[in-house]
């Protein structure tokens, strides 16, 4: 036979057919095929065959009606009354259409012969399903090809064809899970649970009939008969063990959370852990649980061993319950996933007189809700659920599983240390096992062996030296166990002695810090051991108790004062030393300890804080020299200070340290200073330095009195170089004929440097030149201004040949010029040593040229070259005038160190008047 090659027109006429038979039916297939496969790329076509589809589907459900109606789709066949029906039918068909009437396979004929038997209708039915269904997989209209499959399912299991209507079945109950059909999925799930049944699948069954017993869409009895087919086939009685089915339990319970006790999930070998399980029973009635078994990895981690429970808790949550996420049982993809639709109005006008033609809505994100899941795997349950085999399981049996929310506890003692992570979750019920094949998030709790340990701490932020203090020692016995006669060996240092109390107790807590038990302490010292005997104790159990120590800052604190070391070096620094005198001085005193569980002995270290921090300073009045000492209180606490005393440590007989305090005893307060002062008096000369030991007593303020003696704080420091050289006296005179100074007039500066004693030994320097017994040295000094009061006229420097003898004067005159009016202080004038070049790359310059020249090496403080070099900037009148000499020798000026040159003039003012042209008056007050 010819195949017709169809055409649109075909379409177009197909309206002619009478209503009633207006069906695809009436295009062959292969016509069909072909026009899906010529014109589906062109837009105008895709309508032709989206118009197409929908008379084949309108063919088909016309069709299956007739069938319905004719009793054609029964199982037993029509009866009398369906096959009059059907001769009415055909009669009322009337003759077939003379254009068709020759042709072989009209729609007329294959109509008639499709309800002329039960298998040609069963014939020409399957073929325009299969038609149907093709015809919308073809043009991408994938979920009305499975509702299509589903009612070709439902034909199969009229027919007693279960296995081919499992296929449809399936097919459409995964586009219903995809998109959420909750009633459509509870409807296609009993007919494929009937399915399943037919056909023998006993695993397939069950877990089907376990999903059903679980959907709340069904009524309370029809759950009741899904769940009582699976206790059914659980209770059958068969020879020998038999297979048991495996299934998943997602749908026959579910894991809401889990508790540890220990909540940290630590237990240490030996020990007892307890894991509490929440179960929510989505079974509608309740159900006899043979055994609920928890399969337990143990792995073990290289160095585990050394692991301990602190270290182990870390990562742990702080009540020990894990929650689990609830997902809907058989609902992977639901309904209440999927976004909310948005939704907008649609209008369409026309485009003449604007008039309303049609309305609508619209649905913008369709594609979020409507995906297409031809090509992904299978959502629903998988029954392939398989279970593994370990060693290490925790069970529990005989349980009635009631529906709703069932607390299971399971109990288990450990014995290998190592880590334990829960893997898999199943209860037994007969023959049926239901198995969670993961636990998720990750479940695990750990069993530490630990070694006996000895910690010691103090009971304070932080201990200070020289007062009583509680340290607290923790034993933590591990896997060994304390014997009567165990002890602990403290080997005594001197500096930190151990005090005892009679009344000092052990207490033992247990591993989760319950107290157990409480004993007398007992402690043995000798001359270089300290025994404490330790109460018996089982193994992993913890000993606390508390001791007195205290550290005794005997070792002294040594303070130098160098020649560099003076007040402007001091100031130069004052940043960073400003930070260190902030922070307490510490001391750490290490002790030994032997302990009855090892061999080795243990090194505790304590970190002692110094409470005070003390500096010393040398005073100068002419030849008097003084020495104070500050004592600044660097610890929160308040204390007395009593017995202090300045001890010459040379024993010089001729020296006396008089003191110029006046009370014994002193209560210094948190951060507060204390300063003594002694005053130097001698007989004979003493030798360029001394060294000095400063010591007191002292206790806090709100302690107690001690039965023990208190060792003193000493401080140790050196003072050198302390004579007075050289007395510096500076004095101005206004103009001649004036009164007093005026601003903006020249006066006349005088200083005077006496020398005050013969030739020392500090002396024997660079700078001394000796010719037949008389002995001169080369002093330099400087005039400056670091307050910008006087404007220094002429030369501020110079260098001078002194000579050392006592009362040897030498005086320099020089103009200075007061730029504000009131009582202005003396400018600054300071002394330095000159010594000759010690480098070939020196230069030989006059006095002015040594301060101004950047390269010159000066040993003294860089702000003082600062200070200076900004006077001159601001003095126009100053002499400037310098040459470069480079490659000449370069001289070196050597501060002297305090106490040395004492300058009378320090704290002096004069009177200045503004001159009587001054419009703009100002005045400094001091």
């Amino acid at each position: 036979m010819t195949q017709p090659c169809l055409t649109p027109i075909l379409i177009i006429d197909l309206p002619q057919i009478p209503l009633r038979l207006r069906t695809t039916a009436h295009i062959p297939l292969w016509n069909k095929q072909r026009m899906v496969t010529n014109f589906s790329g062109h837009p105008y076509f895709r309508r032709i065959l989206h118009s197409a589809s929908q008379l084949t589907v309108e063919g088909f459900c016309e069709l299956k009606s007739l069938g319905y109606l004719c009793g054609l789709v029964s199982e037993k066949g029509p009866n009398s009354e369906d096959l009059n029906r059907t001769v009415d039918l055909l009669a009322g068909l009337g003759a077939e259409r003379p254009e068709t009437a020759n042709t072989a396979q009209s729609p007329y004929k294959k109509l008639k012969e499709a309800l002329s038997s039960v298998e040609t209708f069963e014939k020409h039915y399957l073929d325009l399903s299969h038609a149907t269904i093709e015809m919308y997989t073809n043009i991408g209209r994938i979920r009305s090809a499975k509702l299509v499959g589903k009612d070709l399912a439902e034909f199969y299991m009229r027919k007693k064809g279960p296995q081919k209507a499992e296929v449809y079945l399936q097919g459409a109950l995964k586009t219903y899970l995809a998109e959420g059909w909750a009633l459509l999925i509870t409807h296609t799930r009993k007919q494929l649970a009937e399915c399943q049944k037919h056909l023998g699948q006993i695993e397939n069954y069950l877990q089907t009939s376990s999903l059903l017993a679980a959907d709340n869409h069904l009524t309370e009895d029809e759950r009741t008969h899904f769940c009582q087919e699976i206790l059914n086939f659980a209770n059958q009685q068969t020879e020998g063990q038999g297979e048991k089915v495996i299934l998943s339990m997602h749908s026959f319970a579910q894991l809401k959370t889990l508790h540890f006790d220990p909540p940290n999930a630590v237990v240490h070998v030996g020990g007892t852990l307890s894991v509490e399980l929440t179960l929510l029973s989505q079974m509608p009635i309740p159900v006899q649980v043979d055994q609920i078994a928890i399969n337990v990895h143990f792995s073990i981690e290289k160095n585990s061993y050394r692991k301990t429970a602190e270290w182990l808790t870390k990562h742990k949550t702080s009540n020990g319950i894990i929650s689990f996420s609830n997902e809907v049982v058989g609902f992977p993809l639901s309904r209440n996933n999927l976004p909310a639709l948005e939704l907008y109005e649609m209008y369409e006008r026309s485009p003449s007189d604007n008039s309303l033609n049609t309305t609508g809505i619209i649905c913008k994100n369709v594609h979020m809700l409507l995906r297409r899941q031809e090509s992904s795997s299978s959502l629903e349950m998988s029954s392939g659920v398989t279970l593994e085999d370990g060693a290490h399981m925790l069970k529990c049996s005989n349980l009635i599983l009631e529906p709703g929310i069932n607390r299971i506890t399971f109990r288990t003692q450990a014995k290998e240390p190592g880590t334990y992570t829960l893997r898999q979750l199943c209860m037994s019920v007969g023959k049926v096992q239901f198995v969670l094949p993961h636990i998720y998030p990750i479940v695990q709790y750990d069993v530490y062996s630990q070694e006996p340990q000895l910690k010691v701490e103090p009971l304070t932020d932080s201990l200070l030296a020289g007062i009583p203090q509680k340290v607290k020692f923790t034993v933590t016995t591990g896997h060994y166990t304390m014997k009567n006669g165990d002890t602990l060996q403290l080997s005594n240092a001197d500096a930190m002695p151990i005090l005892y109390h009679p009344e000092s107790k052990a207490v033992i807590y247990s591993n989760t810090r319950e107290r157990v038990s409480q004993s007398t302490l007992t402690i043995q010292s000798s001359e270089k051991i300290t025994s404490i005997a330790l109460p018996m104790a089982p193994a992993y159990h913890v000993i606390e108790f508390e001791l007195e120590v205290m550290y005794l800052p005997s070792a002294p604190v040594v303070a130098m004062e160098r020649e560099n070391l003076i007040n402007k070096d001091l100031h130069r620094k004052s940043k960073e030393k400003q930070k260190a005198d902030n922070c307490m001085a510490t001391v750490d005193q290490k002790v030994t300890i032997d302990c009855p569980w090892s061999i080795y002995s243990t090194i505790i270290a304590l970190t002692f804080s110094i409470p005070f921090n003390a500096k010393h300073s040398l005073l100068s009045a002419g030849k008097r020299k003084y020495v104070q000492v500050c004592v600044q209180n660097m610890s929160e606490l308040c204390f007395e200070l009593s017995e202090n005393n300045l001890k010459n440590s040379g024993n010089y007989t001729d020296l006396q340290l008089v003191p110029l305090n006046s009370e014994s005893q002193q209560l210094i307060y948190s951060k507060q200073s204390v300063f003594f002062v002694w005053e130097l008096k001698w007989m004979k000369e003493l030798p360029p330095s001394l060294q000095c030991q400063f010591l007191f007593s002292f206790c806090p303020v709100t302690s107690e009195e001690q039965s023990f003696s208190l060792k003193p704080f000493i401080y140790e420091f050196q003072v050198e170089n302390f004579f007075t050289l050289y007395n510096v006296k500076a004095e101005i005179f206004p103009p001649l004929g004036a009164e007093y100074c005026k601003t903006g007039s020249l006066c006349s500066l005088e200083v005077s440097i006496t020398r005050l004693s013969d030739l020392l030994e500090v002396d024997k320097d660079e700078a001394l030149t000796e010719s037949d017994g008389y002995c001169t040295t080369k002093l330099m000094y400087e005039v400056v201004d670091n307050s910008s009061n006087w404007a220094v006229c002429g030369k501020s420097s110079g260098v001078i040949s002194m000579p050392v003898a006592a009362r040897a004067t030498h005086k320099v005159h020089m103009e200075v010029m007061p730029l504000f009016a009131g009582y202005l202080p003396f400018p600054d004038v300071r002394l330095y040593k000159y010594l000759p070049h010690h480098s070939a790359h020196s230069m030989q310059l006059d006095a002015d040229s040594w301060i101004e020249n950047d390269n010159l090496s000066v040993d003294k403080n860089v702000d003082d070259q600062a200070d200076s070099s900004s006077i001159r900037s601001r003095g126009s009148i100053h002499s400037t005038t310098s040459g470069e000499h480079k490659g000449l020798p370069m001289p070196r000026l050597q501060s002297f160190s305090s106490g040395q040159v004492f300058n009378s003039s320090t704290g002096m003012q004069i009177l200045v008047i503004p001159s009587k042209d001054d419009h703009v008056l100002e005045v400094s007050v001091t």
